[in-house]
This record gives C-alpha cells, sequence and structure tokens, in this order.
C-alpha cells in the first residue's frame, strides 16, 4: 500500500489463490487487514516468477525462519538489476546470520544490493494510513536514497542509513525485548517494570551492536529506541501480546495456537543468544526469556532471576 501510494505499480506474490483474488477483484486482504482498501495499483499473483518479472526492488516480508527456503526458490526470478529489500526483523537460528546476510548468501547478490526497512512500523496503523517513520538502510548511500523516493507518501516519512548491522539488530533484540515487557504486564506488574526492561534492553542490543559493527547512533534512532517503543508498548504488537499470554500462564504451544501472526522473537531469540555467547556479550533479559521459552523458567521464576542480579554500573562493557 505504501510503495502504491507512493506511486509505484505493485504486484504482490501470495501463497494462497483465494488471498490473490480477493486482493485483485475486492482490493483487500481479508485475512491480515479486514476492512482496509488497498490501491487498484496493487495486484496479486500466485507465481513468484509473475511477481519478479522485470521488478526494479523485490520486498520480502516473512518468517525469518522460512526466508532462506523461499528464497532458494525465489532466487532465480531475481533479475540482475533488482534490489532486494528486507523488511524481516529476526536472525536465522541455525546460523546466526541476519536476514541481510542471508539474502545475499542466497541469492548470491553483492551488499550493495541489499537493503534493510525498519523502525516502528506497526502495520494496522500504517494500513489506516497513520503517521509512521522508518529507517531504509543499505551499504549504498544512493540505493537507500532510491528506496526513500520510492516509498514516501504523506503519511510515511523513511530516512536512509548506511548501517545495515545495526538497523538490522535493533528490528531483532526488541521483538526479545517485547517478549519480555509482555512477560512483565501478564504477571500484573506496572509501568515502572516496562520502562526497566525497555531501558535495559535497548543497553543489550547496544553491547551486541557494538562487538558487531553497528554505529551506536543507530540505537537511539528510529530503528532502535523508536521500534523498541512501539513494540513493547502497543497492544497491536505480536511479540508483546505473545509474551502477555505466557504471563498469564499460556504455555507457548497454546500462545502460539491463538496467535494468527508470527512473533518474531520467539524463533530469533536463541539464535540471539547463541551469537551474543559467540562474542562474549552479556544480555541477561535475553537469556531469561529464552529460559522461560524453552520451559526452563517460569515467568515470575525470570522476574525474580533478573531482580537478583549482582548489582553493576549502568554502563559497562561487553
Amino acid at each position: 500500500m505504501v510503495l502504491a501510494d507512493a506511486g509505484n505499480d505493485v504486484v504482490v506474490h501470495a501463497r494462497r489463490n483465494e488471498i490473490a483474488e480477493a486482493i485483485n477483484t475486492r482490493h483487500e486482504n481479508p485475512n491480515y487487514l479486514p476492512g482496509i482498501t488497498l490501491p487498484p495499483t496493487v495486484r496479486a499473483t500466485t507465481d513468484p516468477a509473475v511477481a519478479l518479472a522485470d521488478a526494479d526492488v523485490a520486498v520480502l516480508s516473512i518468517p525469518a525462519q522460512t526466508l532462506r527456503t523461499n528464497l532458494t526458490t525465489w532466487a532465480p526470478f531475481i533479475s540482475a538489476d533488482t534490489v532486494v529489500v528486507s523488511l524481516m526483523k529476526g536472525i536465522e537460528t541455525d546460523t546466526g546470520l541476519r536476514m541481510s546476510e542471508l539474502i545475499a548468501q542466497v541469492a548470491d547478490l553483492p551488499t550493495e544490493r541489499v537493503a534493510v526497512l525498519s523502525g516502528p512500523n506497526l502495520a494496522r496503523e500504517i494500513a489506516t494510513r497513520q503517521p509512521a517513520a522508518s529507517v531504509i538502510a543499505c551499504v549504498d548511500e544512493k540505493v537507500a536514497e532510491r528506496l526513500q523516493n520510492a516509498s514516501l507518501t504523506s503519511y510515511f516519512r523513511p530516512y536512509t542509513n548506511t548501517d545495515v548491522v545495526g538497523c538490522e539488530l535493533g528490528g531483532a533484540v526488541k521483538n526479545v525485548i517485547a517478549l519480555a515487557t509482555g512477560l512483565s504486564s501478564g504477571l500484573g506488574l506496572g509501568d515502572n517494570a516496562t520502562a526497566l526492561l525497555m531501558t535495559r534492553g535497548l543497553a543489550e542490543t547496544a553491547r551486541l551492536g557494538q562487538v558487531l559493527g553497528a554505529d551506536p547512533i543507530t540505537v537511539s534512532g528510529l530503528a532502535g529506541v523508536g521500534d523498541l517503543v512501539a513494540t513493547c508498548s502497543s497492544p497491536l504488537s505480536r511479540n508483546r501480546t505473545f509474551g502477555e499470554h505466557l504471563g498469564k500462564g499460556m504455555t507457548v504451544a497454546e500462545a502460539t495456537a491463538v496467535m494468527t501472526q508470527t512473533a518474531e522473537g520467539v524463533k530469533s531469540a536463541d539464535a540471539l543468544l547463541a551469537l551474543a555467547r559467540r562474542h562474549n556479550v552479556e544480555m541477561p533479559i535475553t537469556e531469561v526469556v529464552v529460559a522461560v521459552i524453552d520451559g526452563r523458567l517460569t515467568a515470575r521464576e525470570a522476574a525474580d532471576l533478573l531482580m537478583s542480579r549482582t548489582p553493576k554500573p549502568e554502563r559497562y562493557g561487553v
């Protein structure tokens, strides 16, 4: 919708015939955004080759853990001049790769043709054309500017950045911290606890970003603080909602069953923790979230464990 409102022709690859038909005939995706009318310049097909034919830009927005399998199928249809944009906020479980790294590897693309978009972008609000901003990051600043122009509308304001690492880490870690704030809410804890988790979660992002070469300023921007605030605070946040279910006593299987869309933090938390341990980075909130997901801690035990940690300076290194 954003790309179409910015004046582009858009072809969506839909997995199911009924979704493609609804988009083409009713200009609506009834499964995910019922009641939202899509621009007539948005079309849909179930054929990835048709969707990617002559595409200037290919935007990937699927669950992070399914990217490798799907992209292996799609890669032959990506032309030599197509720029690939990742909207995914996760880390591949088995490899610890960020999504831009995975795209470059599987599709055999130079990093200059891979970009990421990240920021406080709750889908329902954007779909109703409420004001929002984001960051488009690419190592080639000209490519980022090209994508900025292609997605600028009266309600969606993209900024450019060359710090792909920082933007992707901000998006991946905030999902795990949102699970933690959801756990806290499910336990009935207050706003002080939420602020504590958000702030110390930001510190975890900054420490991991430091060793992976991210720009500290990125962490304080839209892809860091901005995305963290929206995802940890809003009832529209899938990760926060999933955490609330766990905090109220649901199992992971039960919470998954009542969710209609993927909560990326559930799958990426373990990969992030493994990445942090590989680089000797302390991420205590991420660690207890993983333990809750694995069933080794209850939500209450996780809260007690975090509050009983040895006192430290507010700022300490890796």
